[in-house]
């Protein structure tokens, strides 16, 4: 379990991009289960779609790379630092299942596959109601910034 406060030591990410609200389990590096509540108050709903709100899939993908980053760094017993960034890399076999609307909660399950060469790709699956709303194979890796 890891509170907003822990999140916030761990990721580089502010509002409005912070994507991750509370960490409900972690099996240290292999897999975590986290959550985000969809507000009505989130910015990019004022123009998607402002006749009916929508969470863009692309930030269902984000969120759950989020979450991967707190996997990593769980994993790695590491805090990120000014000079170190944990990049996406690539997104395989993204599918939305359903819209996501305002009043949702976002339960994200991500699982390590391999880790290779500085790069490590994920299984992610994100929930509603026990529904799956997204879904995809995610790419990261940590690199070093000047």
């Amino acid at each position: 379990m890891m509170d907003i406060h822990e999140i916030l030591k761990l990721l580089p990410h502010r509002y409005p991009f912070l994507m991750v609200d509370r960490v409900l389990s972690i099996d240290k590096g292999k897999s975590i289960q986290a959550l985000k509540n969809v507000s009505i108050n989130e910015p990019f709903f004022n123009g998607h779609f402002p006749h009916r709100p929508v969470m863009p899939g692309v930030l269902m993908l984000e969120a759950m790379a989020q979450v991967a980053a707190l996997l990593s760094f769980d994993a790695m017993g590491v805090r990120p630092d000014d000079k170190t960034v944990y990049y996406f890399a690539g997104i395989d076999a993204a599918r939305f299942k359903r819209p996501v609307e305002p009043g949702d909660q976002l339960i994200m399950d991500v699982s390590l596959l391999r880790s290779k060469a500085g790069i490590s790709k994920y299984a992610g699956v994100t929930r509603v109601d026990g529904n799956v709303v997204c879904e995809a194979e995610l790419m990261c890796t940590m690199r070093t910034i000047a």
